[in-house]
């Protein structure tokens, strides 16, 4: 990891602000020159250094006027996801470190409890900020505490149900205020001409001020004061309704201010201290801009969504998320009944071309995992043959709808299990480690773990052809030439089983049986084994995990008679996956008495990367740990 050799000394403001506390004295003036500065930090460091650009830069106002008018960390500012907190973490401490984000050991791309105090609820899925922040202020009312809780929430969050959950749940008389942050998608009612000017005018100092002062004069009349006051707030928004309509906040109880520009930093500012005195629950409503200072992230944002460090420099390659979207598209061209379900992930999980040519079969059902789980379940069961494509780690979300909707029913759904095994820059949030084990214990599930693309194709197919429900497991990235080198080089036979890189006159001093990415570690082992002892490694690659007992019929097929050490290899939590599983299995053939088995994957725990090495030696699934353990050496 690298530490800090940025200077700031050419920002005038910046290079003075450290803590929250040193821009609550700033002038005006001084407040707008620091965002600029920020956005030309953010700019130059994400643009060298990899990250999530286009959203930061679209809440450098609204991120320096949260600290400007709340009383961080005493107040509580929760970011929804999280990955938009990049100003939030220059303000509060954070900016000296700024270069190490997304590194091993360095700041989390997300808020993070256990970075910074200031950081007061952790992050990296959507739709998570209203249920904690509503959870902070409820606490807050029973205690006693004068603290505020603000929630940040994009536009996005509010196609997942837990946000709509959380809402149904607040309460008028809390200290809560809701940032809506509205970039893409529009949520409020277009109200015109008039609309507009009104918002403007309601989000002015002196709007506030005569609005306070009226309330202050009317409510002070004896005896009639209070009851006048409601008659004429009833009546205002009577009047406002029949201009130009209410809208859900307001429905719900919600003091409701907005929409005003997120990127006017006096509008900003001047809501948040109105939301402050209103002394009840609140919703501001901004309209921000994505990629906001930097014309290319403006015009494409979802293209500077997230960026990669200029430093690394490797060739473009395909990846097994753009492979299975082609195949997918190809086969829906003759089979009318194939659908394509994504979460708000389209580009993501390689659906893009999909959608393109099928656009009546492609269903982008938003930040709703569980809904999309039950949605396939409900086109199975209609004759339909839906692929739902998720990342590993967003498939967590909708687990009860997969046992429940999808497996006790034995609906062919199609789950595409993207992101799976360790992933590094994102951290413990995106890491796919936990899939294996909570699918390998549904009934009537089949799992596939396709190491190249064309294993992938015939996962596809067998896919379509299976009455039950099926998961198709790939990694990030792309297939490993040397993987076909190994295991396929007389080309990739037609049924999906086992792979073998040994030869059955070969005496072995040890058996590596694994799956997925870390394939690549088990090869490097091998080989150094060889070089350094002249010792021979066997190594059985999987293609599938669930039927179990079928798996474990093929391995011990393969098995020499004689003793050897057999060593399950997985970068998957270690409690009900693969090693422990068929390690079981293969315990009722005589063959495997003679065998000492080693498990080697996570050890139940989520893998957060504290020092400058790679993922695997972190979560001690390596080739340098596979060597040890082996101890034959």
């Amino acid at each position: 990891m690298n530490e800090q050799n940025y200077s700031f000394d050419k920002y005038k403001i910046l290079s003075k602000v450290n803590t929250p506390n040193d821009i609550k004295s700033l002038s005006y003036d001084d407040i707008i020159l620091l965002n600029n500065e920020i956005r030309s930090m953010l700019i130059e460091r994400v643009s060298e250094n990899g990250g999530h650009l286009a959203s930061n830069l679209g809440v450098v106002e609204l991120s320096v006027a949260l600290h400007k008018c709340f009383n961080s960390p005493h107040d509580h500012i929760i970011w929804d996801v999280g990955h938009q907190s990049y100003t939030h973490k220059i303000l509060t401490g954070r900016k000296e470190r700024f270069d190490t984000l997304r590194l091993s050991g360095g700041l989390s791309g997300f808020t993070k409890i256990s970075e910074s105090e200031y950081d007061c609820f952790g992050a990296g899925h959507s739709s998570t900020a209203l249920s904690a922040a509503l959870g902070f202020a409820k606490s807050d009312k029973l205690k006693g505490s004068d603290a505020y809780s603000v929630a940040i929430v994009g536009d996005g969050a509010y196609t997942g149900g837990m946000v709509h959950e959380a809402l149904n749940n607040c309460e008028k008389n809390l200290r809560l205020i809701i940032v809506l942050n509205e970039n893409e998608m529009s949520i409020s009612k277009n109200i015109g001409r008039f609309a507009k000017n009104l918002s403007k005018l309601r989000s002015t100092q002196g709007y506030f001020k005569t609005k306070n002062a009226t309330r202050n004069i009317i409510s002070k009349i004896p005896l009639i004061g209070k009851y006048l006051f409601k008659a004429v707030q009833s009546l205002k928004q009577s009047l406002k309704n029949a201009m130009y309509g209410s809208n859900y906040f307001e429905n719900l109880g919600f003091y409701y201010l907005g929409p005003v520009d997120g990127n006017d930093y006096e509008q900003v500012e001047n809501l948040l201290t109105e939301a402050k005195n209103a002394n009840q629950s609140c919703v501001i409503h901004l309209k921000t801009k994505k990629g906001k200072g930097y014309v290319p992230a403006e015009q494409s944002p979802s293209l500077y969504h997230g960026v990669s460090p200029k430093t690394v420099s490797k060739p473009v390659e395909d990846t097994f998320s753009e492979k299975f979207g082609e195949y997918l598209t190809s086969l829906a061209k003759e089979d009318k009944t194939i659908c394509a379900i994504t979460a708000a992930m389209a580009e993501g999980t390689g659906l893009i071309q999909f959608k393109k040519a099928h656009q009546k079969r492609f269903f982008d059902v938003g930040i709703a995992e569980a809904h999309a789980a039950t949605f396939a379940a409900g086109l199975a069961a209609n004759g339909m043959k839906p692929f739902f494509a998720v990342y590993s780690t967003f498939m967590q979300r909708c687990y009860d709808n997969i046992i429940h909707d999808i497996a006790l029913q034995n609906l062919p759904v199609v789950l595409c299990v993207d992101r799976s095994g360790l992933n590094c820059h994102d951290g413990a949030t995106h890491h796919g480690i936990f899939d294996v084990a909570f699918l390998s214990e549904i009934p009537n599930m089949k799992i596939y773990t396709p190491p190249t693309y064309e294993c992938l194709y015939r996962a596809v197919d067998d896919s379509i052809k299976s009455a039950c429900p099926c998961a198709i497991r790939y990694p990030n990235g792309g297939e490993n030439q040397k993987v076909i080198d190994s295991f396929y080089g007389n080309g990739v036979p037609l049924n999906i089983g086992i792979r073998t890189d040994f030869a059955d006159d070969r005496r072995l001093d040890a058996i590596i049986i694994t799956h997925g990415k870390i394939i690549n570690e088990a090869l490097v082992a091998k080989e150094k084994i060889m070089e350094t002892a002249g010792k021979n490694v066997g190594i059985i690659l999987l293609e599938y995990l669930e039927p179990y007992d079928k798996l474990a019929e093929e391995i011990e097929a393969v098995l020499p008679k004689y003793s050897v050490k057999v060593l399950y290899l997985e970068e998957e939590i270690k409690n009900g996956g693969m090693g422990m599983i068929l390690s079981q299995k293969l315990e009722q053939y005589p063959k495997m008495k003679n065998k000492h088995n080693i498990i080697m994957a996570v050890e139940d725990n989520f893998v957060i990367q504290t020092k400058d090495e790679p993922i695997y030696k972190t979560a001690g699934v390596s080739y340098y740990d596979i060597i040890e353990k082996l101890d034959i050496i």
